[in-house]
């Protein structure tokens, strides 16, 4: 499952810098009155060459443009990182190049220039809609500011993805369904539906812990859960990973790359990458990452060669999380092995396909819907440590 130097070649370029502190967002330290634009653009090309320099002969196949808040990015910085990318590497022809962004009347007004810049799909982050709840998680925009931003955005470029929170304080089966229902309306072939966890350190595990914030659990979120599925289903966007749902062919390619655990470049503060067996770490700081590409041409901070057993479990717990599955064989390539039997546990593979969680075949191993809601408990089975040679 290690990506070979032919497969497609992915690039998440991490612009840090906020507009405004966000409760989700551990770059509020990174909010900024001023930025060097241009010796922002610079960096980030010297960061990118770097990278280039290192794997050769690849094409890329997407790019995502995340952060803080990429779509304050200049139009011209964008354009000029798009060309120095297809310069390196060469574009597929159908490459997908993705933006992040918040749906504020701010960022829509530049989606024009950014798609003629070369952006052809955006994420908007919407959260949730429904004004009271937007309130409560901290957003800055409401929801017919939102939903501006998303009729905006459905003009502007091919493709268009919005992202919305469930399972949240007090929120009802109904409610989710009316509000799901509604999301589905606005005709967007790719939606990410997260159900909300509490973060250690957040405000909300400050609350959760005082008893003052109950998230639905057990049958409640289960039933969540399977509304979630059937809806997307029905409305032609199945789910293709636990929690993205998309029209056939509309999948993120970009983030299939990294579920499919193949080789992607990071560049910018705080990127991580996979490179040729290789995980690589950006500083995280932006003065720390500047004042490194000053010094040595690129931001890395390390770059750490990855064992067979790490590559072959990384890959089964990204791949899982798909609803395709994995390839066992594929698994024993990533972890240069003849089979995948040191990283699956056989016996406890088949104990959970006679509950039903597992669906296994020589040539497929796949989580099902029963078995999705509770992913985490049954990679902790699935995945055994490897017996050392």
């Amino acid at each position: 499952m290690t990506a070979s130097r032919t497969q497609p070649l992915a690039l998440y370029i991490h612009w840090p810098f906020c507009v405004s502190k966000c409760p989700y967002c551990d770059f509020n330290s990174h909010v900024r009155d001023s930025i060097d634009q241009a010796a922002w653009q610079a960096a980030l090309l010297a960061d990118m060459a770097h990278e280039a320099a290192l794997l050769p002969g690849r094409r890329l196949g997407s790019i995502f443009f995340g952060g803080g808040t990429p779509s304050l990015m200049p139009p011209a910085t964008v354009s000029a990182l798009l060309e120095a990318a297809e310069r390196h590497w060469g574009f597929e022809p159908d490459i997908e190049i993705t933006l992040e962004a918040n749906p504020s009347s701010v960022e829509a007004a530049r989606f024009g220039d950014l798609a003629r810049a070369g952006v052809n799909r955006v994420s908007l982050g919407l959260q949730a809609l429904d004004d009271e709840t937007l309130d409560f998680l901290g957003r800055a925009h409401d929801v017919a500011e939102g939903l501006a931003a998303l009729e905006t955005a459905q003009v502007a470029f091919d493709r268009v993805s919005f992202d919305l929170i469930y399972a949240r304080p007090g929120q009802s089966l109904s409610a989710w369904e009316a509000e799901l229902r509604r999301a589905l309306s606005f005709g967007t072939e790719h939606l990410s539906l997260y159900q909300l966890v509490i973060e250690p350190g957040t405000r909300f595990a400050t609350l959760f812990a005082k008893g003052a914030l109950t998230l639905p659990e057990g049958d409640a979120a289960a039933d969540l859960f399977d509304a979630t599925r059937s809806m997307t289903a029905a409305a032609g966007l199945p789910a293709y990973e636990i929690s993205n749902h998309a029209r056939a062919g509309a999948q993120s390619r970009h983030n299939l790359t990294y579920w499919r655990y193949g080789d992607y470049a990071g560049i910018g503060p705080g990127a991580h990458g996979r490179r040729l067996k290789t995980a690589t770490l950006r500083h995280k700081k932006p003065e720390n990452w500047m004042a490194a590409v000053t010094r040595n041409d690129h931001g890395l901070k390390s770059e750490d060669a990855l064992d067979a057993d790490t590559r072959a479990v990384e890959a089964i717990l990204m791949g899982l999380r798909l609803d395709e599955g994995i390839d066992p064989a594929r698994i024993a390539q990533a972890g240069d092995a003849d089979d995948a039997g040191r990283w699956l546990d056989t016996e406890r593979i088949a104990r959970l396909e006679r509950q039903g969680l597992i669906a296994a075949t020589p040539e497929r191993l796949r989580v099902t819907q029963a078995g999705m809601p509770l992913l985490d408990a049954i990679l902790r089975e699935v995945v055994r440590e490897p017996v050392s040679a």
